[in-house]
């Protein structure tokens, strides 16, 4: 009788790691802070959810404005579905500077709603997400212009280019939230 529930425990161990997403474990142990001054944690905004995310710093004056535009326009595309099914991510390439009172003004000025986050944390929390997301730099005006869209769901994740026409990119992120794992992959 003990081997029995012994067996069916370890098929039960065995069972729920086959069904462990990758992202998981790729994305465990990412504390952040967002915007608001709360621990966050990046797989935890991401789990059974599809993510938006680019790295950004509030101070610049190029890039980072136009892809804040272009999140804007997911945002009222998929008014909807943001903070359900849907989050989108900023994560900033200047911790240093990018203070969670100065997000918050960000996201103020921006008009983010719910569902959308701005995170930072210390130059180690920082470093290690963006190491992840294959976005760290040394400096940050050399961040990526580089959208990562994923339905951990799914698995299935894309790349944008961030300053590609709004439009672009909203279809993207159409293709990736509406998935459902069946679709092969374009």
């Amino acid at each position: 009788m003990k081997a029995i529930a012994l067996a069916l425990a370890l098929l039960c161990s065995i069972s729920m790691a086959a069904q462990e997403r990758p992202s998981a474990k790729y994305f465990a142990n990412l504390s952040l802070v967002d915007q608001n001054g709360n621990a966050v944690d990046l797989y935890s905004l991401m789990k059974g959810r599809t993510i938006v995310l680019h790295s950004f710093f509030a101070t610049c004056t190029g890039s980072c404005p136009i892809m804040t535009r272009t999140l804007s326009a997911i945002e009222e595309r998929f008014a909807d579905r943001l903070g359900k099914d849907l989050v989108l991510v900023s994560l900033t390439v200047d911790q240093k500077n990018d203070t969670p009172a100065k997000l918050k003004a960000y996201a103020t000025a921006t008009k983010a709603g719910t569902g959308r986050f701005f995170l930072t944390g210390t130059q180690e929390q920082v470093d290690a997400a963006l190491k992840r997301i294959g976005q760290f730099v040394t400096s940050p005006e050399q961040h990526a212009n580089v959208i990562i869209v994923g339905n951990e769901k799914t698995g299935l994740w894309k790349k944008a280019f961030g300053l590609a026409k709004p439009e672009e990119i909203v279809e993207i992120v159409r293709s990736v939230v509406e998935d459902d794992g069946t679709t092969p992959v374009q």
